[in-house]
């Protein structure tokens, strides 16, 4: 593949904690990205939750959100209940948008890992009625090519097309390399991109800065209407990462507990209609707010 404008290097790693999680002492969590949007931009949050519960108490539970939509990749198990049940490599977009309660809650034993990230909306999205999109790991476009297999999720990206519907402009794929594979693919230059690694390592762009397991890479960035290049080198033992590419909305949010606003203002207003439950559960909604691919 030939040059395509700049070529995206590594500006910054983290390797993320594994911390204790909430839901008790089986749950470990790496915040992946937190606290951080005036670089991270539309990126709010993503947290890769690990869970290996070994016994049958129920954890989890009801809980709104509102003003972002959440993106969740699950690497391993299963999670969800009787109406919707996601297995290992679904992924779901959920636009909470004006207001939405969901039920995570998990009733037995259990081994699952899940990518959930909180993608900041447009400010004109703010409060979209609420949808969920769910694309299953059977129906998303992949492609294979020299020892590298590509699964996308949203966008476009390595000559494939998601179906799901973006309010973000966002490319979210699980690239998997062989032992010495190579990977040439543009990105459009403005969107804000990052590399989580899964497994193994690999070398990031024309510097070859390596990039190991557990670490976060973000990646040089150039401007609106340029082409850049993403290139990969995998390691000896090979590599799995997740690339996270988005368009940055340059509007200043205001964040509390389950909701993200635009003044601090609207946070009260979200809490107080919670409360009078105005936001109703995401099993309540119409088929024309519910897209299966």
């Amino acid at each position: 593949m030939e040059n395509q404008g700049i070529v995206r290097n590594i500006i910054s790693i983290k390797t993320p904690p594994a911390q204790p999680g909430f839901l008790g002492p089986d749950h470990t969590a790496r915040a992946v990205v937190y606290h951080e949007f005036e670089h991270s931009d539309p990126f709010i949050i993503l947290m890769d939750d690990f869970l290996d519960k070994k016994d049958d108490e129920p954890v989890g539970g009801p809980h709104p959100h509102a003003g972002f939509e959440t993106v969740s990749l699950l690497l391993e198990g299963e999670i969800g209940d009787e109406t919707h049940m996601m297995k290992q490599g679904d992924f779901q977009i959920m636009t909470a948008g004006s207001g939405i309660v969901h039920t995570e809650t998990i009733e037995g034993r259990s081994r699952m890992r899940l990518l959930q990230m909180w993608l900041n909306l447009p400010k004109a999205d703010r409060w979209a009625t609420p949808r969920v999109q769910d694309l299953t790991f059977a129906n998303a476009p992949t492609t294979e090519k020299d020892g590298v297999k590509t699964v996308l999720y949203s966008g476009s990206f390595a000559g494939l097309r998601s179906p799901v519907k973006n309010y973000v402009p966002l490319i979210v794929a699980d690239i998997r390399l062989q032992p010495g594979a190579r990977l040439a693919e543009s990105l459009p230059a403005s969107y804000n991109a990052f590399l989580y690694v899964i497994d193994g390592d690999v070398a990031v762009g024309d510097e070859k800065q390596s990039l190991k397991i557990n670490q976060i890479g973000w990646l040089s960035q150039g401007v609106g209407g340029e082409a850049s290049e993403l290139i990969l080198a995998a390691g000896a033992e090979g590599a799995r990462v997740v690339l996270y590419a988005g368009e940055p909305q340059h509007d200043s949010i205001v964040s509390h507990g389950p909701f993200i606003a635009d003044h601090q203002e609207e946070i009260k207003e979200l809490y107080s209609d919670f409360r009078h439950g105005k936001m109703r559960h995401v099993s309540t909604l119409s088929d024309g707010q519910r897209f299966n691919y």
